[in-house]
């Protein structure tokens, strides 16, 4: 094993030269096994390519920082075409236009303790092609004006010579992320697609829409992670069709992680900030752990331990688009200041997916071992099915709710519709009727040491059961 000195390649590290070409020339010239060193210094970069069996560490002092087209005369790798790009938005679809990207390779790692600043990078994108266009944006985004909207999601031709990803992974085998900090990280910080044998460990994100996206991969571990990301998911699984298959999302270990909704770049610089109240779709900040949305695949053993939330949207499992989520424990986890609903489980038939899709499935969920204080009054805990696609076997065992409160006879009296084919969020039901746990077609419920409780009167009942049978 060699280590190779980018500086030995022409790379400056003032944080004002392109060093682009010399990293990647160190990166092309290594050897099967070699390491590619960025020592302490600014290097200032477009798109880098990893090349299998080729190792990058970013050392003490180091930062990468994305380049801006526009402030450096450079430009990203334009996004690869993708026949297979109708089912999801822009970002999910494309891996090239990244600052670095990991494609059909094998045995690759990238480790710290260095820095990824993607300043450079855009965090908009254009949303899906998909002609039916329900369940597009979540219901809370009604009423916006269509400038509003054509910022969230420019048209393709706007995102030419731009990066989105500061790290992409597509079809790839063995690769590991480990020990840096991503700060600014675009849309993606970490978009991971059709990977087997993934593994993040010990990184701290505080990106300004998604941290780490997992879609279509298996046999993955994400451990010992902090994200903040008020703007948009932490720690998100999917599986979409971006890869021309429902390529499940199978054996993932989520362990050992923190996740936020702080204001951007502030769990970074340690002040953990909290004027920001909305994100981008008009619900409170974001920053949890997710599955779904994209979800024409399936989701199967699932495992989700120790992981804390903090002024963050709470544990979403969506399934809008056909998918099955099947075999999934969460348990261990502490929440406080959630800004929705503690728990999400919702069944929907968005059916963004080639035709022919039918409503998928939720089975054999366990959660289990969790505390969530300081939740905001609006959302009770959901389990959430379909008249004809009941959600099959849960069971909430040793779980402490702790609401505001706040709930009128009115909220009580609400009957909201089933919005079977609307975008998965809390917020699509509007202020729930009751406050503690709201379940509708549920078939096999089980509820050992399920506590909901509020700190001021709230006259809603605690627990509604709607078409729920074999509790």
């Amino acid at each position: 094993m060699n280590r190779l000195n980018v500086c030995d390649f022409g790379a400056v590290g003032d944080g004002r030269t392109l060093d682009t070409r010399a990293i990647q020339a160190a990166i092309d010239a290594a050897a099967p096994g070699d390491v590619v060193v960025l020592p302490s210094g600014h290097y200032l970069s477009f798109t880098l390519a990893l090349r299998s069996h080729v190792h990058l560490v970013l050392e003490a002092g180091c930062v990468l920082e994305a380049a801006d087209p526009v402030l450096h005369g450079g430009r990203y790798e334009e996004a690869e075409p993708n026949p297979f790009d109708l089912y999801q938005d822009f970002g999910h679809s494309h891996w090239r236009n990244s600052l670095i990207h990991a494609i059909d390779v094998e045995d690759v790692s990238i480790s710290g303790p260095g820095l990824i600043d993607g300043r450079g990078l855009t965090r908009e994108g254009p949303g899906s092609r998909w002609r039916k266009q329900a369940g597009e944006f979540p219901l809370s985004m009604q009423g916006m004006s269509s400038t509003e909207l054509a910022v969230l999601s420019p048209e393709i031709s706007a995102m030419s010579n731009l990066g989105n990803k500061a790290i992409a992974v597509c079809r790839a085998k063995g690769v590991r992320l480990r020990d840096f900090t991503i700060l600014r990280g675009g849309h993606f910080a970490i978009l991971a697609t059709g990977a087997d044998d993934l593994t993040i460990e010990n990184l701290l994100i505080d990106s300004n829409r998604d941290g780490i996206d997992i879609d279509g991969c298996r046999r993955v571990i994400v451990r010992g992670c902090r994200v903040n990301t008020p703007n948009d998911d932490a720690i998100v699984l999917k599986s979409s069709f971006a890869l021309g298959e429902r390529r499940a999302t199978e054996d993932v270990v989520i362990e050992d992680c923190q996740v936020s909704g702080f204001d951007p770049g502030t769990l970074y610089s340690g002040t953990r900030g909290r004027t920001q109240l909305f994100s981008p779709d008009r619900d409170r900040v974001t920053g949890r752990i997710k599955i779904g949305t994209e979800s024409s695949g399936d989701f199967r053993r699932i495992r989700i331990e120790r992981c804390t939330f903090e002024r963050s949207r709470g544990l979403a499992l969506e399934t809008v688009d056909g998918g099955t989520i099947e075999d999934a424990v969460a348990s261990s986890l502490t929440m406080r200041d959630i800004t929705t609903a503690p728990i999400f489980l919702r069944l929907g038939a968005r059916l963004r997916a080639p035709e022919g899709a039918v409503p998928g499935a939720i089975r054999n969920v366990t959660i289990r071992n969790v505390t969530a204080e300081g939740i905001l009054p609006d959302y009770a805990a959901l389990i959430m099915g379909l008249p004809d696609h009941p959600i099959e076997d849960v069971t909430l065992e040793n779980v402490r709710l702790v609401y505001e409160g706040g709930g009128t006879e009115s909220d009580a009296a609400r009957q909201p519709a089933e919005l079977e084919d609307a975008y998965p969020e809390p917020s699509m039901f509007g202020r729930t009727p009751a406050f503690g746990l709201w379940a509708r077609h549920v078939h096999g419920l089980t509820l050992k040491g399920f506590s909901v409780t509020t700190t001021t009167p709230d006259a809603r009942p605690d627990i509604l059961f709607e078409d729920v049978t074999r509790i």
